[in-house]
């Protein structure tokens, strides 16, 4: 049996990928009947997408509401101080992981962007206390670098990672 050639191999992993975005709980059998693809291939391409770090993890969508929770957003803006070695580690260490967890705030997600703001930080917590302290607890962490934090509250999820929220609908009701 001839080898596929690159290009194939590559269009193969982008299907699985492109359904195995939109539920990551999808079983071999469904991505088996989505695909066209066997079961053991299918194992294979996923196993290395792991491997290669193409997949990084795995993750459940919860409504913040019904946890009682608010999600934020924390926009940074960086002076012109370059980031040095220490601080670079400290951004990629935990260590803000576990001091916002002490006062009940989760980071969901951390980007580095590009425009008017440098760092985008997606928070869980209870309420705007909370991101406040958070706030000042990063301000210190960060404090040589940061020249301004700007916190907005997410009012209304409609999406998140390529998932509609299952109340969407609802989103007439909060705007009018």
């Amino acid at each position: 049996m001839p080898k596929r050639s690159k290009e194939n191999i590559e269009n193969d992993t982008l299907e699985i990928i492109k359904v195995f975005q939109n539920n990551a709980r999808v079983s071999f059998n469904d991505l088996a009947d989505k695909t066209g693809f066997s079961r053991q291939k299918i194992w294979r391409i996923i196993k290395n997408l792991e491997k290669n770090k193409t997949i990084w993890g795995y993750t459940t969508i919860i409504d913040e509401n019904k946890q009682n929770l608010t999600n934020f957003i924390v926009l940074v803006k960086k002076n012109t101080t370059p980031l040095d070695e220490k601080t670079l580690d400290l951004v990629i260490s935990r260590e803000l992981d576990e001091l916002a967890k002490k006062i009940g705030v989760e980071v969901e997600s951390s980007l580095f962007v590009h425009g008017e703001y440098d760092w985008v930080l997606s928070i869980t917590a209870k309420n705007i206390k909370q991101v406040k302290k958070f706030c000042e607890v990063f301000y210190k962490l960060y404090n040589q670098h940061v020249s301004k934090l700007h916190i907005l509250e997410n009012l209304f999820t409609i999406k998140k990672q390529k998932i509609l929220n299952p109340n969407s609908k609802n989103i007439k009701k909060f705007i009018s």
